[in-house]
């Protein structure tokens, strides 16, 4: 039972660097690689993890593997080399724990809860949920079995609005970049992911209808580095990791 990171690789490179990484035996057999795969939803607040971490662990070289934790979890179990595994949900653990990659019980790390994200001066006049119904305007959500589309679509039934979808991206960040540019009027995103952005402005949405997630983390059981993917683990779990996660707004158990 479950209980309750350039190095920046962009998720539309994945499959790349996994292949540049092809057999986790090619990499650097010293121990100093650590390859991290985790959701894209925590890019920022790994980046500096990552930093960190090296500052304080000066023989070992973290790298991050970025991408929607559907993606993450599907590489892994069909045998992509990793050494560490942080999803933005715990659904997409499980499969991982199943295939018997985990090395130890995953542990929530840190929740998360959703906003509403509009472009510059909300130029399609976006209120609140009801406006994801409006044929009029353009709006998008992360694609079903990515934890933030998931989650958005949860929001949307709570609050009984049937979107009127245009696009479903991969990740929260793909769909980000488009309210960004102002591609589309709207999306579901994530409140770190509003408050890492300095283009995109963010609508509340009522706490009757909100929805949250648990992000995991293990270190697996085929790592590379076992030693380094448990130190990290416990990083990000440290008062250290804790606040810096704090300070990019996340909440932390």
């Amino acid at each position: 039972m479950i209980s309750t990171v350039l190095k920046v690789v962009a998720a539309s490179a994945a499959v790349v660097v996994l292949t540049a990484c092809a057999g986790s035996r090619d990499r650097a057999s010293d121990g100093s690689e650590l390859l991290v795969s985790a959701a894209a939803s925590l890019t920022d607040a790994f980046t500096e993890i990552e930093a960190t971490f090296e500052d304080q662990n000066p023989g070992i070289d973290v790298l991050l593997n970025l991408a929607g934790s559907a993606t993450l979890s599907s590489q892994i179990v069909e045998g992509a080399p990793a050494d560490v595994f942080a999803s933005a949900n715990i659904t997409n653990m499980i499969p991982v724990v199943e295939a018997g990659r985990a090395s130890t019980e995953p542990e929530v790390f840190a929740r998360n809860d959703m906003q509403i994200a509009v472009p510059p001066g909300n130029p399609g006049g976006v209120t609140g949920l009801d406006d994801f119904s409006n044929e009029a305007l353009l709006v998008g959500l992360c694609a079903e079995g990515v934890p933030c589309g998931d989650l958005a679509r949860d929001v949307l039934a709570t609050a009984g609005v049937d979107a009127s979808l245009d696009t479903n991206e991969p990740n929260v960040r793909a769909l980000l970049t488009k309210i960004e540019l102002s591609e589309l009027d709207a999306g579901i995103v994530y409140t770190t992911d509003i408050r890492a952005s300095n283009t995109v402005e963010g609508i509340e949405i009522p706490p009757q209808f909100n929805a949250s997630t648990g992000y995991s983390i293990v270190a697996l059981s085929d790592a590379a580095n076992p030693e380094g993917a448990a130190a990290f683990v416990s990083f990000v779990q440290s008062p250290d990791g804790r606040e810096i996660l704090t300070r990019y707004g996340f909440s932390t158990p």
